[in-house]
């Protein structure tokens, strides 16, 4: 038991480095499983380039979509913005416009497995690049009409003994390429990573804090409304079946869930963990919490508005 606590306590820990690492295991066994058993190259030179193509960038498009879809802070954004009456000032949408700019970024992890791991293995832009004109001018000597006319015979190994030598040079470019991918998005994150950490309005222990008080919060959240919300049911089918009336039941209204459930913003003079927490504290009860002078969106804090995702999804 303690050995399973203490399994359950590190993914917990690193629960967010864990999610990213399955994340790129699983995308990578996908795109093994496309190039063995799925794709098969036309070897034409009508069908090659778009066919490569596909296999390469559309599952990544994909991916991406799936990205922006499984994040909570998607859905935060997204619900209730078009209802009536809602409106949002130039902060706002600036606001909005950088947690998307978050939201790409990590969405676009899986993707950018997908291409790193399918330009290494090579076979999608074998087949594309030997369907491309501007890849036969590069490859065949001279424009050898004869070279051009069998290089999209090479993925399938039907080219002609000097034509099938190409084939290690498509794979080498493709390899070199998906390298050349890997170093620029680690360095990309290592320097963004870098930056948001450098300009952090709080403290390391301030933030490791944060996200235990986050957690403990969704769990708390998700206790009481599922006790409340049972009550208030019991009470609503006792009535029906009585055929009496119910008894005074406090609930939020809605006003009340919309402002905790917008977009957090950090703002150092009144500093609250979560939107929740700034509700419950604020000093006029009928003023709105969604903006205030001072409020900014943090990009290293951007973990305030995606705790628990299941548990905001069951809620």
């Amino acid at each position: 038991m303690e050995k399973f606590q203490a399994v359950l306590n590190l993914h917990h820990k690193h629960q967010s480095a864990l999610g990213y690492g399955v994340v790129t295991l699983l995308t990578a066994g996908m795109e093994r499983i496309f190039s063995t058993a799925v794709f098969q190259c036309p070897c034409s030179a009508t069908w090659n380039l778009s066919y490569g193509l596909v296999f390469l960038l559309v599952p990544a498009l994909a991916l991406f979509l799936l990205g922006y879809v499984l994040s909570a802070r998607t859905w935060r954004l997204l619900t209730g913005c078009c209802a009536p009456g809602a409106r949002a000032g130039c902060g706002a949408g600036l606001r909005r416009t950088l947690v998307c700019a978050q939201l790409s970024g990590v969405a676009a992890l899986a993707p950018l497995t997908w291409v790193a791991v399918a330009l290494l293995g090579g076979a999608f832009y074998e087949c594309a690049a030997s369907g491309s004109n501007v890849v036969a001018r590069h490859l065949c000597p001279g424009d050898d009409p004869d070279c051009a006319a069998q290089l999209p015979l090479v993925p399938c190994n039907q080219a002609k003994a000097p034509v099938q030598g190409l084939l290690k040079e498509l794979r080498a470019q493709s390899q070199v390429l998906g390298w050349i991918l890997i170093a620029a998005v680690i360095i990309f994150l290592l320097i963004v990573t870098s930056i948001s950490q450098c300009i952090s309005p709080v403290s390391f222990m301030q933030l490791k804090f944060w996200k235990i008080y986050l957690e403990q919060e969704q769990k708390i959240l998700k206790s009481e409304a599922t006790q409340h919300a049972a009550e208030l049911a019991k009470e609503n089918v006792k009535c029906f079946l009585d055929c009496s009336q119910p008894k005074e039941f406090n609930t939020p209204t809605m006003k009340d869930w919309q402002q905790i459930s917008s977009l957090y913003t950090f703002n150092p003079k009144e500093q609250y963990y979560s939107m929740l927490h700034k509700y419950v504290n604020r000093k006029v009860k009928s003023q709105s919490i969604r903006s205030s002078e001072g409020d900014a969106v943090v990009p290293v804090l951007g973990f305030v508005d995606s705790p628990g995702m299941n548990t905001t999804a069951e809620l």
